[in-house]
Parts: C-alpha cells; sequence; structure tokens
C-alpha cells in the first residue's frame, strides 16, 4: 500500500496561498478577486489607457501577490473585452470602442434583450420578480460619484437587473447570448466617457421594464425594453467623441 501524499501533486496550484501583506492565507480566488476589481478601477477611472501594456510581474509586485491570481484576473478581463492578450506580447489594454463597434453592440442588444424580456415575462415568478425590484431599487440607491470605487455598486446593479431577466427566459442559449454581450458591459461604460451620466433616465426605464413585467403582458414587457436599448444607444451617441 502507498503511503498517503502530505503535499500537493507536482504542478498542482494550491487551493490557498499566502498573502504576502499581513502573512495570512485567503484562497486564490479571493486573491484573484482583489486583483481584478484593482485592475477594472484602474481601467475604469482612466488610469490605464487604451494600448498600455499589463505586466503579470508588474503588478503582481504592486499588489504584492503571486503572478497567479493577476493571470487569472487579466483572463477574465480579457472575456469583458477590456484588455487583449497578444502573441509574444502579453496583454495589452483594449481600445475604446469606435462609434461602429458600439452600433454593432447595441444592434445585437436590440435583437436579443426584448426577446429574453418577452420571454422572461411569460414565465416570471414572484421569487424573480423580487429580485429584480431589488435590483432596481439598488439602483436607485447607489451612489454615482466620479471614480470607479464611487459608481461599481451602480454598475453591478444595471448588470444583475439585465442577467437575471435573462436567466428567467429559460432558455441556455439565450442566456448565453446575453452573456456574450453583457460581457462588454464594461467596455461599453468607456465609450462615452469615464463615470455615469445618464443614471437617472436609466433607472427610470429599467422602472418602466419591471413595471411592464408587472402585468404579465409579454409584449409590453418587449416594447419596454426596447426602448430602453435605444434610449442607452441615442444617449452615448450623443456623448461619444467622433471617431
Amino acid at each position: 500500500m502507498q503511503k498517503a501524499s502530505n503535499g500537493p501533486r507536482p504542478g498542482s496550484q494550491p487551493a490557498v496561498q499566502a498573502d504576502r501583506r499581513g502573512g495570512r492565507t485567503v484562497s486564490r480566488q479571493v486573491l484573484a478577486d482583489h486583483v481584478y476589481e484593482e485592475l477594472l478601477a484602474s481601467l475604469m477611472d482612466g488610469r490605464l489607457e487604451p494600448g498600455a501594456a499589463v505586466s503579470i510581474d508588474g503588478t503582481a509586485r504592486e499588489l504584492d501577490v503571486s503572478p497567479t491570481p493577476v493571470r487569472e484576473a487579466l483572463a477574465r478581463l480579457e472575456h469583458t473585452g477590456m484588455v487583449r492578450r497578444v502573441a509574444l506580447k502579453g496583454y495589452r489594454v483594449a481600445p475604446v470602442f469606435t462609434r461602429e463597434d458600439f452600433a454593432e453592440l447595441m444592434e445585437a442588444r436590440l435583437a436579443i434583450e426584448p426577446v429574453n424580456a418577452r420571454l422572461a415575462c411569460a414565465r416570471l415568478t414572484p421569487q424573480r420578480f423580487a429580485e429584480l425590484e431589488q435590483a432596481v431599487e439598488d439602483l436607485k440607491s447607489a451612489p454615482r460619484g466620479p471614480s470607479f470605487s464611487e459608481y461599481k455598486d451602480y454598475l453591478e446593479a444595471d448588470e444583475r437587473f439585465h442577467q437575471l431577466i435573462a436567466q428567467q427566459t429559460g432558455n441556455q442559449f439565450m442566456v448565453s447570448a446575453y452573456a456574450a454581450l453583457g460581457g462588454q458591459v464594461q467596455r461599453f461604460r468607456l465609450f462615452g466617457g469615464v463615470g455615469i451620466t445618464d443614471a437617472e433616465n436609466a433607472i427610470a426605464e429599467h422602472q418602466s421594464v419591471l413595471d411592464a413585467l408587472s402585468t404579465g403582458d409579454p409584449e409590453k414587457a418587449a416594447a419596454a425594453m426596447a426602448d430602453h436599448v435605444q434610449r442607452v444607444r441615442e444617449r452615448a451617441m450623443a456623448d461619444a467623441p467622433v471617431d
């Protein structure tokens, strides 16, 4: 009988690692989440500019972590479109959406999100409606200061509202289609400049979608969502710089 090994298998990644800042032992996921939030804040605040290189080792030293959570955080950011991995060059900050990029994204949202609202309305449960109500309340109460740390809760509530509707479709392909779009939400926010400039309008539109869902009429829900997405497009295009 072989003796049980007391250590990790060669080449395996430990589930936890020491956080050198205080000698604490924390999970890799917690460290990766921390690095992700720090990098995202730098991107959203404009401290990391489009085209800038993002060094794994340099970021690890700056945040006092190992390279592993930095790699994991950058992989997540790559999914959102905020950074790109360039062969032999590592990660670089992605360019801001062009007007054409943004128009294509919003065209896709108009094709998908009203359908999501229609399907979700037909299958809405009291529990899911309560979750949507909470998302709208969180939107209303979230701070909206100029820095990312002051408006990230607003973005989270906004994205949660749309995700909940997608999930309520009960259609795995619609959920996947929305996820592909939702991953671009942070990059989209930079299209019209840093910060939140349309909160009052957006909150009113989310409330209108919620009210339409409450009627149980799928067509009203679809129309309210289409109106919201169209208005978001109009506001962003008006605020965005000319290419």
